[in-house]
């Protein structure tokens, strides 16, 4: 899936590397806690999150993650701007809750990792 089509299914504003909307995709989570995202995520490409500050940011560029959506309205800062430009992270607004912006793009085709059976 491109960005630029997770734009339109969450009616998300960019806010930042307009210029990426056209990159792939495959896989998304979804988390407020990036304790969480930095021990359990591997090979996601699309952050979904409600929390607001520099961290997310940092744990999305770790992660090389190449996509954020700030879900509720959430609003980054100006500062988080610049970081994302810096490192080339697209940023995006939805309205969405995060359940009701997981469950689009899953249904419009973008998975999370699979998990291993043990």
């Amino acid at each position: 899936m491109k960005i630029c089509t997770v734009k339109e299914l969450l009616n998300a504003e960019v806010k930042c590397c307009e210029e990426r909307l056209g990159d792939h995709v495959y896989s998304a989570c979804g988390s407020d806690m990036m304790s969480d995202v930095l021990a359990y995520v591997k090979d996601q490409a699309v952050l979904l999150t409600g929390l607001v500050n520099a961290q997310v940011i940092r744990t999305a560029e770790m992660m090389d993650m190449v996509c954020i959506v700030f879900v509720r309205s959430k609003e980054p800062t100006a500062d988080m701007i610049r970081l994302a430009e810096s490192s080339g992270i697209v940023l995006m607004v939805t309205d969405c809750r995060m359940f009701d912006a997981c469950g689009l793009l899953y249904e419009n085709g973008l998975k999370g990792r699979a998990k291993k059976r043990e």
